[in-house]
């Protein structure tokens, strides 16, 4: 995994990601409808949000909870430009398996961000430890058939956990959990090039290191795309897995 390069991409889409990315938009308003109905609290202390980005999830979030102090990470520092500033805000700018985290948390959030983690028990222990008893940890991630179709044509992308597991990494570091769900989105193109188009606006083609595309190959995966096509819209699908946990530490 390469962080200055999944950096670099999501800086290049900073401000066409809200625009196309439809499946996140979905996904953050999900986690936080899951969220209200396991975290009864509309006020906290303190919280930590792992991966922020251009704020889709940090400003929904923030409509329907209280926070005194908001610790806010991301990998790049452009980020802070798509929040005020205000004394509420926290920063902690760099990659968050390295970071020291803040103590003494009511809450920790992600969404759509922990798929990029290269030790994700290391991560959540940390983040065990910096809870407060009965602390809430609440995260969207993806999962194994997670843009299946461009793994499929060029063995680029992550190697997603499946829920079971990252549900069992929870419970062996001690929480309590309360909610784990997953389902499947299906966003459909008019074309195969479309779905490249998409890929870039959002930033999510962040793992093609070294990859190229030339006119040869970009033929060869639209020709071989059409596997994938709808009979009945004649589209093209790409495929979003995501998955959903609310844990509780113990006491």
């Amino acid at each position: 995994m390469n962080n200055t390069l999944i950096a670099q991409r999501f800086a290049q889409a900073q401000h066409s990601y809200d625009q196309h990315a439809v499946a996140q938009h979905h996904v953050a308003q999900h986690l936080l409808h899951l969220m209200q109905q396991y975290i009864p609290q509309p006020h906290m202390q303190r919280a930590l949000e792992i991966g922020c980005g251009s704020g889709l999830f940090s400003h929904a979030f923030l409509q329907h909870y209280g926070v005194d102090q908001l610790f806010l990470n991301d990998l790049y520092p452009e980020v802070k430009q798509h929040f005020p500033e205000t004394e509420q805000f926290i920063w902690g700018i760099g990659d968050i398996e390295q970071l020291p985290l803040p103590q003494s948390l009511d809450l920790v959030v992600s969404c759509s961000a922990l798929q990029w983690i290269q030790e994700l028990p290391a991560l959540i222990r940390k983040v065990a430890n910096a809870l407060n008893p009965s602390g809430y940890f609440c995260f969207a991630s993806y999962a194994e058939d997670n843009l299946k179709e461009i793994k499929a044509l060029t063995g680029q992308g992550l190697d997603y956990l499946p829920l079971e597991t990252v549900a069992n990494i929870l419970q062996a570091q001690g929480f309590e959990l309360l909610m784990a769900n997953e389902e499947r989105i299906q966003l459909n193109f008019a074309q195969p090039r479309d779905v490249l188009k998409h890929m870039k606006s959002t930033g999510v083609q962040a793992t093609a290191q070294g990859f190229r595309w030339s006119k040869s190959s970009l033929a060869q995966f639209e020709h071989h795309y059409a596997q994938f096509q709808i009979p009945e819209t004649e589209g093209y699908p790409l495929t979003y897995h995501p998955i959903y946990l609310i844990a509780r530490k113990a006491l």
